[in-house]
């Protein structure tokens, strides 16, 4: 409230009332909507939202209209073949991350661009395979189907209509996949895209790491050409490697050198094409380039007979019939499923972020989660695995022109060609050279680790959290891994609310402006005045440190006062009665030689009866506590007033407003006022529900400021005795100095008033 100063307003009072809640809050109960007004507004129905509707869920039907077919349409087809080839080479590649036949990587390349097209946000990502999600539906299909049998070269050589075996393994994996999507599509029927937020950018990088890493392992035995059983429990990769190293005497010598000449040219060219993208008109697309050329040298030199390679093996034309999900399964698959979900939006969506602010247009995350999530059932059902989008084939669509989503059909349709015409030409194709094109796609996420010294500058926390979620994902595997993961994230949350990092603040210049007293030179606190404050929600886990951290910033413990004099009080009591003590006009006087609080231990009931507040009332003098005769021994405090700025409390939970409000009544009881500010409305409508308030409690303790409530404070202990001289008022305005005389600044003070508001 405003509290007028002659002609003038000046901030004497608190801003908030109980009354003004009370009445705020009935104001919000007329307007208040029932249930059943909310379902007749969600039922209703009109044209415009029927048009709505229909093209927040068909987003093609908002920018096809406006396609500008003359300046985009040739841009967009360049864009398409070239993300065409790179989808062809990666659906093949990935494929073996998957542990089933290559060829069942090009469904997995074709269904989802075709669906994301209707119904996905993003004009510039490329659905489809991605090599982390491959692998984590690798590892279910490997714990579901594990290699019991010993397998030989030519077993890799199984066709599209191979072994039984492999059978299982596609079903698996198209089931893993169909019910991923469907979970995808939940979540975005159910507008909750927002589990992603609880992936952080450190969380999914250190996670991308590990898993390229596990990749890496993974692809070793088609680069080597070895017989390594499948692992899936923790500490798998470990086991891999040791199975590796054992039988590395029996490497393929014409698998390894062509893999390790693929990854050198690979990596190279990519680096040129980083190097001089401004001047390139499109990417040199070596993975193409380097497919031909294996292709060709493989078939012309016969490695299968001379070299006993691994190669894709044979190739039908056309599609598959679809697949019925095993749905036994699911109660085995059902966390891969889950974790699949959430990895393959959280990565998709990272991606078309970029691009969206690259480019200045919408992106709407629950739509992507429809879009996602029909992709990767479509793709299942027809013996597809699950995708998402790869960084390194969305930036082929985008660098290259890419204007909408018509180049993510033009990719369909060069996967389509390869599908039903030209598909037996990648027959002789060796599987290392699958695999080192895989690899090739890891470089920008092996990059990461460069990460770790940027995040330990910037926010160590979030390099913990970086770290973990490596160890975690590498030693655990993807699943467990990611789980750890989020769990141990959500922990370091609370553990930076549990211990915040609370300060006591000052003012810096005589402003109006208060900081942390240990950042600054030119600091000053007012006599007596301590200002605190928590920068985090106070709650049932952190209330006790709020507590502590309170009572090391001003210096003791009030309840320990507050029993201390109740003690010396009752003492006193005891030597009037007595008559040990002669009453004086400025207050009495002791004839004992020493009184002094005593250590002896007491029961419940007296430490309940030496918390309660100090009553002076039935003595005939009053007890100024600062002031008493030498022989009574009893703490002295110098502080009057203790300011809580709050403003960085976002919530109180009813556990932590019992605890802060015997925190305040502990300090009101000892004779210091206390002060909140920078509280919100809801915060203080919360606390009047709960009854926070009462005779000692009251609502009148909130000020707007940290600098009102200073004011406030100078008013209250100063007012009485403060000089006011050189008055003068001119527009609106009135200088003139508040000379304290040794009260609470122990200075004089210009004071400006501008009508309603006072400054120092």
């Amino acid at each position: 409230m405003i509290e007028p100063f002659g002609n003038q307003y000046i901030v004497a009072r608190p801003v908030y009332s109980t009354n003004a809640f009370e009445e705020e809050h009935k104001k919000r109960d007329r307007h208040h909507k029932t249930f059943l007004d909310h379902l007749k507004v969600c039922c209703s129905c009109s044209t415009r939202k029927a048009k709505r509707i229909v093209l927040s869920l068909l987003p093609i039907a908002s920018w096809l209209p406006a396609y500008r077919f003359k300046e985009w349409l040739l841009s967009d087809i360049v864009s398409g073949i070239s993300t065409g080839i790179v989808s062809v080479l990666q659906g093949l590649a990935f494929a073996l991350l998957v542990t089933i036949p290559p060829g069942y990587g090009l469904y997995a390349a074709f269904f989802p661009p075709i669906i994301y097209l209707f119904f996905g946000t993003s004009k510039h990502i490329s659905a489809g395979p991605f090599p982390i999600l491959s692998m984590m539906v690798g590892v279910a299909v490997s714990r579901m189907v594990p290699d019991t049998s010993i397998t030989t070269p030519e077993s890799f050589n199984s066709s599209l209509n191979g072994s039984s075996l492999n059978d299982r393994k596609v079903v698996v994996a198209a089931t893993v996949s169909l019910f991923s999507g469907i979970i995808q599509l939940a979540l975005g029927i159910l507008r909750i895209g927002f589990v992603v937020i609880y992936l952080s950018e450190s969380l999914i990088s250190g996670f991308t790491t590990a898993a390229a890493v596990h990749v890496l392992v993974s692809q070793l035995k088609f680069i080597l050409q070895l017989q390594v059983p499948s692992h899936t429990d923790p500490f798998s990769i470990f086991k891999v490697l040791e199975s590796i190293f054992t039988q590395i005497e029996k490497t393929n010598i014409a698998d390894l050198v062509t893999a390790l000449i693929i990854l050198l040219i690979v990596f190279i060219v990519k680096e040129l094409n980083q190097h001089f993208k401004d001047k390139l008109p499109v990417p040199i697309p070596i993975e193409f380039i380097m497919t031909v050329i294996a292709t060709g040298v493989s078939y012309g030199f016969d490695f299968q007979t001379r070299f006993n390679v691994s190669v894709v093996g044979t190739m039908e034309p056309g599609f598959m019939p679809p697949v019925t999900p095993d749905v036994g399964i699911i109660q085995d698959v059902i966390g891969d499923c889950f974790g699949i979900a959430i990895v393959a939006f959280a990565v998709a969506f990272s991606v078309a972020s970029v691009y969206s602010l690259k480019h200045d247009y919408p992106l709407d995350g629950n739509q992507e989660l429809i879009a996602l999530g029909l992709g990767n059932i479509v793709s299942g059902a027809f013996r597809g695995f699950a995708g998402s989008t790869a960084l390194s084939r969305s930036g082929v669509q985008e660098s290259t022109g890419g204007k909408t989503q018509i180049a993510g059909l033009i990719s369909a349709i060069i996967v389509l060609i390869v599908i039903v015409a030209i598909g037996f030409l990648l027959e002789p194709l060796q599987k290392s050279v699958l695999a080192a094109l895989a690899l090739g796609n890891l470089k920008g996420m092996l990059m990461q680790f460069a990460e770790i010294g940027r995040l330990w500058r910037k926010d160590k926390y979030d390099c913990v959290i970086w770290i973990m979620t490596f160890i975690f994902t590498i030693v655990l595997g993807l699943g467990l891994g990611l789980a750890a993961s989020v769990a141990f994230q959500l922990l370091t949350i609370v553990f930076r609310t549990q211990f915040p990092k609370c300060s006591t603040l000052a003012n810096i210049g005589r402003s109006n402006i208060y900081k942390n007293k240990k950042d600054y030179l030119d600091m000053y606190e007012p006599e007596g005045v301590k200002i605190f404050r928590c920068p985090s929600p106070i709650y049932f886990a952190n209330i006790r440190f709020f507590r502590q951290k309170l009572i090391d910033a001003v210096g003791f413990n009030p309840l320990r006062i507050l029993r201390k004099r109740n003690k010396i009080l009752r003492k006193i009591r005891k030597l009037q009665k007595q008559g040990l003590l002669h009453v004086t006009p400025k207050g009495f006087i002791c004839t004992v030689d020493t009184i002094k609080d005593s250590d002896e231990e007491l029961d419940n009931n007296q430490i309940e009866v030496l918390d309660q507040p100090i009553n002076t009332t039935d003595l005939p003098f009053q007890i100024d506590w600062n002031d008493l005769p030498l022989n009574i021994e009893v703490p002295k405090i110098s502080l009057h007033s203790l300011i809580l700025d709050f403003s960085a409390v976002s919530f109180l939970d009813v556990s932590s407003m019992r605890g802060l409000k015997s925190i305040l009544q502990e300090f009101i009881r000892i004779k210091v006022d206390v002060y909140i500010v920078g509280t919100d409305d809801d915060f203080i409508e919360k606390l009047t529900r709960c009854e926070f308030f009462d005779d000692e409690v009251k609502s009148s303790i909130f000020f707007l400021t940290i600098h009102d409530a200073v004011l406030h404070i100078l008013m209250k202990k100063d007012y009485s005795t403060s000089k006011f001289n050189s008055s003068q008022e001119k527009d609106g305005k009135m200088d003139f100095t508040i000379n304290t005389n040794g009260g609470l600044h122990n200075r004089e003070y210009q004071v400006r008033f501008f009508n309603r508001f006072i400054f120092i």
